[in-house]
């Protein structure tokens, strides 16, 4: 400070401002870097920005498939199963919940089956990724495999008659028998009563 702007002050503290500055022995001088960092701007709401953008993501709501395309799918798992030798490469698109709120995100994946765990009910790819089958809303991959059905061979029959006519959808899967003549029984005893119906 200048001596004369000093006067015009009239400052009361005349008798200590030409001091040398006090350096400490005990503890290092903090860096100019570290010195400036006090003096940045201050988040009052930490995590606010955050929350706002997490508001504003939107989300897909999942959509409960009918029971034409359960069974396309179901269809599709058979012939995947049957050729796991051949390690298929499918690409399956398939409904990911969201972590922190309602709904969630379609996601397709590709790559080589590995394995159709049924009592975990995933789809298990040669480099570890597991999928959901409850959530698949669609599985694609190399023709051969989903041309494996013996009807698809005959495509007049196919022409005529694919879409055509109302399809019953039977599950089998609660059948517990000791034998396989209770087993065939047990089926045909659902098929009549959903005929019934």
């Amino acid at each position: 400070m200048m001596e004369e702007d000093r006067k015009k002050i009239g400052s009361s503290y005349d008798d200590i401002i030409d001091l040398p500055r006090h350096v400490s022995v005990r503890h290092p001088r903090m860096p100019l870097q570290d010195r400036a960092a006090q003096f940045s701007a201050f988040a009052a709401l930490t995590g606010h920005e955050a929350a706002i953008l997490e508001t504003a993501r939107l989300t897909d709501a999942f959509v409960e498939l009918d029971e034409d395309r359960k069974m396309q799918i179901d269809g599709q798992l058979w012939l995947i199963r049957e050729n796991l030798g051949q390690r298929p490469e499918i690409t399956v698109t398939y409904f990911k919940p969201d972590e922190k709120k309602n709904g969630g995100t379609y996601v397709t994946v590709c790559g080589r089956v590995k394995k159709i765990d049924e009592y975990g009910r995933q789809i298990l790819f040669t480099e570890g990724t597991a999928l959901p089958v409850d959530h698949i809303f669609s599985i694609e991959g190399e023709k051969s495999i989903f041309d494996g059905l013996e009807i698809s061979k005959d495509t007049k029959l196919c022409e005529a008659y694919m879409g055509k006519y109302p399809v019953i959808s039977i599950s089998l899967k609660g059948i517990n028998a000791a034998t396989y003549e209770d087993a065939f029984d047990f089926a045909v005893q659902i098929m009549q009563r959903t005929a019934e119906d």
